[in-house]
């Protein structure tokens, strides 16, 4: 692990090690200046050990379109900007301010106005909005904008600054002939497409001291059809080195392929690589690179290998801010994991602040601390040992309080188990082995095998219940259902999908139990009662592109607006647009929704001190909110 804790000399900054924090939005107050949760949410990452932390993007201007998060373009910014940068500074960080001319077509915050971009391109949110190309005198006063937003960020302390140039924004969209189709000075060669970008670094560099750190973060290679392939993207590199920056910080992907981009749980680690090495053979300037390196042996290994010098956690870093310190100190079992569900991208794209499904303290660092124990003693009972259940025994534990698990198994971790199940879901089995060290670690009292019934919980005696039962699978009247089996049953490994399968429904487990059984099964289809699969995921659109991707990979055939009548042995019949059809069928797997296992809940009520029921016992939901309810049960105890 010695190369992740190597220094490393970009221009004149000096980093402490080669771990840095990618930039991540996050919310501002109304005149776009960071709040003290941003600023308290970027000191926790250096304090755990961070030696480079790149902030989300700050716009230079909102004169063409509203602000999507914070801004860097007033003198009255400086001030929040500087409380960062001085306490990431107290503990060894330096700090690297991302500027932005904006997101162009990328814009989401407003469906009624066409939003600006290099050509007359329809909008990625708003299709039907006809985007407006920039004016010469536009992109001009977007380069002085640029410029002069480099100087405030060298008057709040700043160490670099990074130029948003990647992943579909607007600089991209000039880059690329995909979006700018201009015939001016603009448009047509690649040197006309990155003109605006280098016009960009040359206002940085007129408005910063010399030698001061210039990174641009640009997209090699999108990997969408009609975008752009990677020679090009070689030469991009080959013509910011020359423009002058100081270090290249390499993407892959855009909108179109968000999870090539921003990495998912179906993505294999470090999947973004391959593009990286390309772009580190031809420059001479350091390379960031990204992608899933949270293993601190792969990290350590592709800056062995030369394929990068900086490595680069961004949602890593939200689930445990303390990566960097727990692998230099070896403690790799207690670093909590990054599960690819992307939660923290849907909240932000909702509007809302940055949350992380397994770290309840993420952009709450200090209103959402536990109590430190004070010597109160009390007792906490917790009934069930999935995700909601093993959080609140942790977060129990570190109170000080006495804790005892019943789990039902043979095992903890509930339905993760079938949840990471999958080849391509591993990243959830992470989080079992880390929630089960922490639980066996701090002295739980873990009975396993254990059927509690609603006598026993109340004849326990505790100050505190925690109904954390999870949830089961549901089993539709469909006549000759007993020849089918639920989801579980495959995701689980107890049956390998063969022959003809069929998966009834098309919600995420359905979708996900079908890319898994194609793996060894001759054919498989989905049929789904909706117009469309996937529609109730409530997940990321980055998960659903990768998921329906693997679908279409795996040749998985999906048929929708169809209602399953009858399951035989050997087929199966549905209904669909009034006709009837029945197809070959030798196994039927269900994954019909969830019911929760809250028998217990009416039972207790009047029984027990103090009861709360979390996680899926409440509502079939998600990991997310089993880790919160369990967590926050506990932090809000007297």
């Amino acid at each position: 692990m010695a190369e992740l804790f190597d220094g490393l000399q970009i221009g004149s900054m000096k980093l402490k090690n080669r771990i840095a924090m990618g930039p991540m939005g996050t919310t501002g107050e109304a005149d776009g200046a960071y709040t003290m949760d941003g600023i308290y949410y970027f000191e926790e990452r250096a304090k755990g050990g961070a030696g480079l932390i790149i902030t989300g993007a700050n716009v230079v201007s909102t004169k063409y379109e509203p602000r999507p998060c914070t801004e860097l373009s007033n003198f009255h910014h400086v001030e929040r900007l500087n409380m960062l940068i001085d306490r990431c500074h107290h503990y060894g960080a330096k700090v690297c301010v991302q500027l932005s001319p904006g997101l162009g077509r990328q814009q989401f915050t407003d469906p009624f106005t066409p939003p600006y971009s290099a050509g007359a391109c329809s909008s990625f949110w708003f299709p039907d909005l006809i985007c407006k190309p920039f004016a010469k005198e536009d992109i001009a006063y977007l380069v002085k904008r640029v410029g002069y937003s480099a100087s405030l960020a060298v008057a709040a302390g700043a160490d670099a600054v990074e130029l948003h140039a990647y992943g579909g924004y607007l600089l991209d969209q000039f880059q690329s002939t995909m979006w700018n189709d201009r015939t001016d000075e603009y448009g047509g060669s690649l040197e006309n497409r990155m003109r605006f970008t280098c016009e960009c670094i040359a206002a940085i560099r007129a408005n910063v001291p010399a030698g001061f750190p210039i990174l641009v973060k640009f997209t090699p290679y999108h990997g969408v059809p009609g975008g752009r392939e990677l020679d090009e993207g070689v030469e991009m590199a080959k013509i910011l080195e020359g423009a002058g920056v100081d270090a290249l910080h390499v993407d892959v992907g855009c909108y179109e392929a968000w999870y090539k981009a921003i990495s998912t749980v179906y993505a294999p680690e470090g999947h973004q690589l391959p593009v990286v090495q390309a772009i580190k053979d031809v420059v001479s300037v350091p390379v960031l690179g990204q992608g899933k390196l949270f293993d601190p042996a792969k990290a350590s290994q592709a800056l062995e290998d030369g394929v990068l010098d900086e490595v680069v956690l961004a949602h890593q870093m939200l689930a445990d801010p303390f990566w960097p310190k727990k692998v230099e100190s070896g403690h790799f079992d207690d670093i909590r994991p990054c599960i690819g569900c992307n939660e923290c991208l849907l909240s932000g794209f909702s509007g809302k602040h940055y949350y992380c499904a397994v770290n309840p303290e993420c952009y709450a660092e200090r209103d959402y601390k536990l109590p430190k124990p004070d010597g109160t003693k009390r007792s906490v009972l917790v009934i069930g040992g999935g995700p909601g259940g093993m959080e609140a025994a942790i977060a129990a534990a570190e109170r000080g309080f006495d804790v005892t698990l019943w789990e039902k198994s043979g095992r903890l971790g509930g339905n993760l188990w079938a949840a990471g199940g999958p080849s391509f879901k591993h990243d959830v089995l992470r989080l079992i082995d880390y929630m089960r060290t922490q639980v066996l670690k701090l002295g739980v009292d873990v009975v396993l095998g254990k059927d509690a019934t609603a006598d026993e919980i109340a004849a326990f005696g505790a100050d505190k219940v925690i109904l954390a039962a999870g949830a089961h699978s549901v089993v539709p009247p469909i006549p000759g259902v007993e020849h089918a089996v639920v989801s579980d049953a495959v995701l689980l490994n107890k049956l390998e999908a063969k022959g003809h399968v069929v998966v009834v429904g098309g919600g995420l487990v359905g979708c996900e139990t079908a890319a898994y059984a194609a793996e060894t099964a001759e054919d498989v289809t989905i049929v789904e009662v909706l117009d469309q699969v996937l529609k109730t995921a409530g997940h990321c659109l980055n998960n659903d592109q990768a998921l329906k991707a693997m679908l279409k990979e795996r040749k998985v055939n999906c048929v929708c607006s169809a209602k399953v009548t009858k399951i035989e042995e050997g087929s199966l019949t549905y209904e669909a647009a009034g006709e009837t059809h029945t197809i070959p069928c030798d196994q039927a797997v269900l994954a019909c929704g969830y019911r929760s296992n809250n028998e217990l809940a009416d039972a207790l009520k009047g029984r027990v001190k103090d009861l709360t029921v979390v996680g899926d016992a409440e509502a079939p939901r998600k990991i997310l909110t089993a880790v919160h309810e369990g967590y926050h049960a506990i932090r809000v105890m007297e």
